[in-house]
């Protein structure tokens, strides 16, 4: 393994940046960013890093990967920071996860009661309707445009849907097909059949059933769960080889740094004697 390490600029004075390149294995040329502080102690991830610093440092803005602050999302900061400082009727965040579903006021005929001083008035209610409320058509299109970064702000690439699965309805397109078949899965126990009304092609805004995700009917067949299969097992064979050599090269990492603690001791006696 090749180590390279400097002072990072963007951290506090003191702190230094290490970056490992691997040289064999299946993650030959790959490379791993550290950090430490002043003192020694090392840091493998952005989370430990701000956990560390506290309030004494705002890293929203910093790169972990190149150890440089992000001049865009510090000028966002900083519009936000002044926007807040000036809006005086600020809010709570809304930390709701729940899926954008439409909740106003049902359009539809509801019980009435109207309610007297009279000893004989019943109180007639239809679960069924309390239950079943109205959905907006084709509101999982307001997932699109929406992306998913990982730990080292990092596009998450999108999974692939089969050939089979086709979109229904204006604009649909596949990134809002995903979603809403993710949704379906989220929100709903019932089985997942796409929209089994021919006419739904001709006039989706009437014959769409809201509660089956934008997209035509299909079949799942034996050979697709077979492919399914293969796939998850190929997936799992290549993390257990990936696990095994990431682990496997933390070992040659903690005996590389012992041994260049006992050339250090070494040094050390040299020295003294």
């Amino acid at each position: 393994m090749e180590r390279k390490r400097w002072e990072c600029s963007a951290l506090p004075k003191g702190w230094k940046r290490e970056e490992v390149t691997r040289k064999s294995g299946l993650s030959a040329g790959k490379s791993d960013v550290y950090y430490f502080s002043p003192t020694g102690k090392k840091f493998r991830s952005k989370p430990q890093l701000a956990r560390y610093l506290g309030n004494s440092m705002d890293l929203s803005s910093f790169d972990f990967r190149t150890g440089k602050m992000l001049m865009s999302k510090l000028n966002k900061n900083r519009q936000r920071l002044r926007y807040d400082n000036n809006n005086q009727n600020k809010g709570k965040p809304d930390l709701n996860t729940s899926l954008p579903v439409r909740q106003t006021a049902s359009i539809f005929k509801q019980p009435v009661t109207k309610v007297t001083n009279h000893p004989n008035n019943k109180v007639k209610t239809d679960p069924q309707k309390a239950i079943d409320q109205p959905r907006q058509l084709f509101w999982e299109k307001k997932l699109s445009g929406l992306n998913a970064f990982d730990i080292a702000e990092e596009l998450v690439k999108t999974m692939d849907l089969p050939k089979g699965l086709q979109g229904v309805g204006p604009g649909c397109t596949d990134k809002t097909l995903l979603s809403a078949i993710a949704s379906a899965l989220h929100t709903s126990a019932a089985p997942i059949t796409g929209q089994l009304s021919a006419a739904v092609e001709k006039n989706p805004g009437v014959w769409l059933n809201t509660s089956q995700p934008l997209c035509k009917a299909f079949i799942v067949t034996d050979e697709d769960i077979r492919k399914q299969e293969e796939l998850v097992y190929s997936v799992r064979k290549r993390l257990e080889e990936a696990l095994m050599a990431d682990m496997l090269a933390h070992v040659e990492e903690a005996s590389s740094d012992g041994d260049c603690k006992e050339e250090g001791n070494d040094n050390d006696d040299m020295e003294a004697v």
